[in-house]
């Protein structure tokens, strides 16, 4: 599992131009699945998105999660994050999840940010998604399981 974390001040994602999910302060949350992931290592990825000290406190130091500001997620699935681009031109993909696989995990993944308190938008899984952010800080950390 793969995730490319932004903290943000908005992001919004649209398909076919409508809106799909559409937070404030918080966190826009690019997820990817290998073929070998499995459900529990979903457990340990909510908890880093959730409790990762990225937000800052009075005296502006970095010192609070996600928990502690009451943000939102904006969670997108992106199979890309997989992509292996050692040869050729064109990347290949095949260390990514099959898409019926990928889904379940994702639907797993919003269940369990959601069991958190966390106001969790999406995207739409295998669409064609416009993603706008205003990343804050800025501050784009990559995670990996």
């Amino acid at each position: 599992m793969r995730i490319t974390l932004q903290r943000v001040s908005s992001a919004c994602c649209r398909v076919n131009e409508q809106i799909s999910g559409e937070i404030g302060n918080g966190l826009l949350l690019f997820v990817g699945f290998a073929a070998t992931d499995d459900v529990p290592i979903l457990s340990a990825a909510a908890a880093k998105c959730t409790e990762l000290r990225i937000f800052a406190d009075t005296n502006g130091k970095l010192n609070h999660s996600l928990l502690d500001t009451g943000g939102s997620i904006l969670l997108i699935s992106q199979f890309t994050l997989y992509a292996n681009c050692n040869r050729g031109r064109r990347p290949d993909f095949t260390q990514a999840a099959a898409p019926e696989h990928a889904k379940l995990l994702y639907n797993d993944f919003i269940l369990l940010l959601r069991q958190k308190g966390i106001n969790v938008q999406t995207g739409i899984f295998a669409a064609d998604m416009q993603v706008s952010l205003v990343n804050d800080g800025p501050i784009t950390i990559n995670l990996e399981w």
